[in-house]
C-alpha cells in the first residue's frame, strides 16, 4: 500500500517539554528525555520504507532538535523527511487534520507520538501491515491511551471531543471506531514515557547516552 508515515512531535524546551517528569529530572533533564525520545522515534521510522515521513510539530520548527532529526532522518533513511506544523487545536483537532491533510495524498496513513520507546521498527512495520486487512490499527499505551493509530480513511468521530490523556482514552476510542462501524486491529501495548515512575521502562542503555537521566534500576 502507499502508506505514509506522521511523527507528532513537541519542541523539547526545557520548562515546557516533560513537565511531569520534572520532579525526577529537573527542567534540563526532562527536556533532555523528550530529546532523547524524538530521536529514537526517528531512528526507528527510517528503517520501514514509507510512501512519504513527515515530521508534523508544536509550535514550529525552529527548534535545534528538530534539524537534527531531520539530518538523521538523511543520513539514514530509505525516504526524506518532510516538515509539517501541527498547528491549532486541541490534541484531536490537529490528529485529525493531519490526517485528513496526508489521507488525500496517500492510500494509509500512520501516525505515531515520540513517547513511548517501544514503537520498533517492527512495530511500525507490523502497524502497517495491518492497514491491508482493516481499517484502522492502534498501539495501546498501557497507561489507557494509545501511542500510534492507523487509518485509510479519515475518521472524524475517533478524535472530536475526546478528553485526552486520561485512562480511558483507549476504551472509549474502541466504541468510537465500533460506532463507526471501523474493523480494527490492537498491537501489543507499549509503555508511555510520562511520569517518573515510567522511567525503569526505557531502554536499559539510555542513561548512558545522555547526561540528566538517571540510572533505570527495573523492579
Amino acid at each position: 500500500m502507499n502508506t505514509a508515515l506522521i511523527i507528532f512531535a513537541k519542541a523539547p524546551v526545557a520548562g515546557q517539554a516533560k513537565t511531569r517528569m520534572m520532579p525526577a529530572l529537573g527542567a534540563q533533564g526532562a527536556a533532555r528525555l523528550a530529546e532523547q525520545l524524538l530521536w529514537h522515534a526517528v531512528q526507528q521510522a527510517v528503517q520501514v520504507p514509507w510512501a512519504a515521513l513527515e515530521l508534523c510539530v508544536s509550535p514550529d520548527n525552529a527548534h535545534p532538535a528538530f534539524a537534527q532529526a531531520q539530518d538523521m532522518a538523511q543520513d539514514m533513511g530509505q525516504c526524506p523527511l518532510s516538515w509539517s506544523a501541527q498547528g491549532d487545536g486541541d490534541l484531536g483537532q490537529r490528529m485529525h487534520r493531519a490526517f485528513v491533510r496526508c489521507l488525500s495524498r496517500h492510500s494509509a496513513v500512520l501516525l505515531m507520538g515520540t513517547d513511548a520507546p517501544g514503537l520498533t521498527a517492527q512495530v511500525l512495520q507490523q502497524a502497517a501491515q495491518s492497514l491491508h486487512n482493516h481499517d484502522a490499527v492502534f498501539v495501546p499505551a498501557w497507561d489507557g491511551g494509545y501511542a500510534l493509530v492507523g487509518l485509510r480513511r479519515p475518521v472524524p468521530e475517533l478524535f472530536e471531543g475526546m478528553v485526552w490523556s486520561t485512562p480511558g482514552v483507549m476504551a472509549e476510542t474502541r466504541t468510537r471506531a465500533h460506532q463507526a462501524g471501523l474493523s480494527w486491529r490492537e498491537l501489543a501495548p507499549v509503555h508511555d514515557m510520562d511520569e517518573p515512575s515510567d522511567l525503569h521502562h526505557l531502554p536499559p542503555d539510555w542513561p548512558s547516552r545522555f547526561d540528566g537521566l538517571p540510572a533505570i534500576s527495573n523492579p
